[in-house]
């Protein structure tokens, strides 16, 4: 057999050695650049956007909530408190916290106010809310229903009392009209908060001031809101407390009202529908202010319901409007006092000035004749008979004399026509006639007989009480012009800052004797036999200076005479009153007016005689709830 010799190949090991060598520096460098790519790219998130990720981070991890703070406490002069923060309780519950709410629902009606439209907005809130977050399934219990719940707690797992504060009006509808009330935020609040830039003050907040002081000084009421820092996990769910932040109460206020009188007052109206306006002349704090009827504000503050506030809005008697700021009324008589010392000022009369009053007087040339309201007249006629016995005929006269012009410009520094700057801002300017004002709203001339019914308070002039009372006030003070205000001070860490009365021009005289004379003649109207003021003043224990009137609602004709028995109740004349008491140290002014209750004096006289002998002799208190007993009779 022939044999073949097999061929050997040799490995050349250099060349494998050199090619893994390639191979290996490559993978290498590859490997290398990745290292550094992913140094880079932690260097980049760990250094250069450190501040940026951490902060990202914390928004996730840490939460702020706001913590609504305690609103800021209302009392009067004696530190009577008006409005309250009281306790209120809420029954809430946890929903991942129960196996089955329907079923504690329904054995919740059994036991608490749970009414079907309740529980249904309750379901839909739960539809849409986090289960572990606790939801109101009551807001309000009384304290029967917080110890009825209680015993019976062990039935209702994850169901639980949460006790919060509510404003409080413990004085109900005695100081509706100038307390005002808090109520829920919405939209329209809403808009008024994020136009201010306050929307993180309120963040917290659920209600806000609605009318009254609440509104007017909200700011000083409701506080600072705190903080609360909480750590939560990757589902919301707070896991511990990080830091809290105080919030800071809102300051109290203390009024210039006196509640004393003020409930007062109201007795004395005993329902009827009218106004009392108070003023300390000595620094214009308002000491009471009513307006009647009223309404509770309460329910306002927790919701009221439609049906509820649909009754107070059809309300023939108007509870609703503050009759002291809103109700416009013609001042009538009540201003004869101030057109005198026009006169005297124009130079138009004199003290001694006499005119003949026959019951009427007429325009020259015009056949129309005004009646003086006594038909038979009073014969000769001064500047003290006219202002004491009211006599129309001589105001008629003085009117033709002295013009609109200047009988606008003249009570216009007397605060009508305006707003007295009192610090609430549901308040009416009133009317203080002018030509233009004419022209713009009636598209017609002024005429001089629009004249001569301004100069007895009647026609187109319009005041509310608070002006009668302000314009009463600048008189007392021989020009002196003090805004009416209701804030006293401000309590601040426990201190009182006090606060200082705002002042306007002073009515200045060219003739300042006419102040007395004018006063004296006021003083008259109380303490002379032929005063409209005598049967209810003469007898006081001081002495006052007053001015009664009476106010008409609708026009008569010339020849028809007023019959308060033929006419609706609706159409009767009103009631009115200014004056001020001391005469020689005034401390006191009052205006009154009681809608559709007759004559001034017999009517708004007593009720004011009632409340000086309430503030200016304490001792006779009694005998002035004897006197409020007469009044309602």
């Amino acid at each position: 057999m022939k044999r073949y010799k097999q061929r050997v190949a040799f490995r050349d090991h250099a060349a494998e050695a050199a090619l893994f060598t390639r191979r290996a520096i490559a993978g290498f460098a590859f490997v290398l650049v990745l290292v550094g790519l992913l140094l880079g790219n932690l260097y980049n998130i760990q250094i250069n956007d450190h501040q940026s990720y951490q902060t990202r981070s914390n928004d996730n991890r840490i939460r702020l909530i706001p913590v609504a703070p305690n609103r800021g406490l209302i009392y009067d002069r004696h530190g009577e408190l008006l409005a309250d923060n009281r306790p209120i309780y809420s029954l809430e519950v946890i929903p991942e916290r129960t196996s089955n709410i329907s079923e504690h629902l329904d054995a919740l009606q059994e036991l608490l106010p749970l009414t079907a439209e309740r529980r249904e907005q309750f379901e839909e809130r739960l539809k849409v809310s986090r289960r572990f977050r606790p939801l109101t399934v009551i807001s309000r219990l009384t304290q029967e229903e917080v110890a009825t719940f209680s015993v019976n707690q062990h039935r209702f797992p994850g169901f639980y009392i949460e006790a919060g504060l509510s404003r409080f009006y413990p004085h109900a509808d005695s100081l509706t009209h100038l307390l005002g009330y808090v109520a829920r935020i919405n939209s329209r609040d809403q808009q008024r908060i994020d136009e201010e830039g306050n929307r993180a003050r309120y963040a917290a907040s659920r209600n806000i001031g609605k009318q009254g002081l609440e509104r007017f000084y909200e700011k000083t009421l409701h506080g600072e809101p705190g903080m609360l820092e909480v750590e939560v996990n990757n589902r919301g769910r707070i896991v511990r407390t990080v830091n809290a932040t105080p919030s800071e109460a809102g300051k109290d206020l203390h009024l210039t009202l006196d509640l004393g009188l003020q409930r007062h007052a109201e007795r004395v109206l005993a329902g009827r529908r009218g106004a009392v306006v108070a003023m300390d002349p000595r620094d214009g704090g308002i000491l009471a202010m009513v307006s009647s009827p009223s309404y509770d504000p309460n329910p306002f503050v927790t919701g009221i319901s439609g049906s509820a506030y649909s009754e107070l809005l059809n309300d023939r008697n108007r509870p609703l409007i503050n009759r002291a700021t809103q109700g416009q009324y013609a001042p009538a008589s009540t201003v004869k006092p101030l057109l005198a010392l026009l006169g005297l000022e124009k130079g138009h009369i004199t003290e001694n000035t006499k005119i003949w009053d026959p019951g009427w007087w007429q325009i020259p040339g015009v056949e129309r004749r005004y009646r003086n309201w006594k038909r038979w007249g009073e014969g000769w006629v001064d500047l003290n008979k006219a202002i004491t016995a009211s006599n129309d005929t001589y105001f008629y006269e003085l009117a033709y004399k002295t013009g609109i012009n200047d009988i606008s410009d003249f009570m216009y520094q007397f605060g009508f026509g305006q707003g007295t700057g009192v610090d609430i801002l549901e308040e009416s300017s009133g009317n203080m006639p002018t030509r233009d004002w004419k022209r713009i709203r009636y598209k017609e001339p002024w005429y001089i007989g629009d004249t001569i019914s301004v100069g007895i308070g009647q026609g187109y002039w319009t005041s509310t009480p608070l002006q009668l009372a302000l314009s009463t006030t600048i008189l007392a003070n021989d020009g002196r012009h003090l805004e009416p205000h209701f804030l006293r001070a401000i309590s601040n860490d426990g201190e009182l800052e006090e606060n200082r009365p705002s002042e306007r021009p002073p009515v200045e005289l060219k003739r300042p004797e006419a102040w007395q004379k004018v006063k004296h003649a006021m003083y008259l109207t109380a303490h002379r036999s032929d005063g409209s003021g005598y049967r209810q003043f003469n007898n006081a224990p001081y002495k006052s200076a007053v001015k009664t009137g009476t106010g008409q609602v609708f026009g008569l004709a010339e020849d028809v005479e007023y019959d308060e028995d033929n006419v609706a109740e609706h159409l009767r004349d009103n009631a009115l009153f200014v004056g001020y008491a001391p005469y020689d140290d005034p401390q006191i002014v009052i205006a009154i007016v009681l809608e559709n209750a007759g004559w001034g004096g017999a009517n708004a006289g007593p009720v004011a005689r009632s409340l000086f002998d309430y503030y200016l002799l304490p001792e006779y208190r009694e005998a002035a709830d004897a006197i409020i007993t007469k009044v309602q009779s």
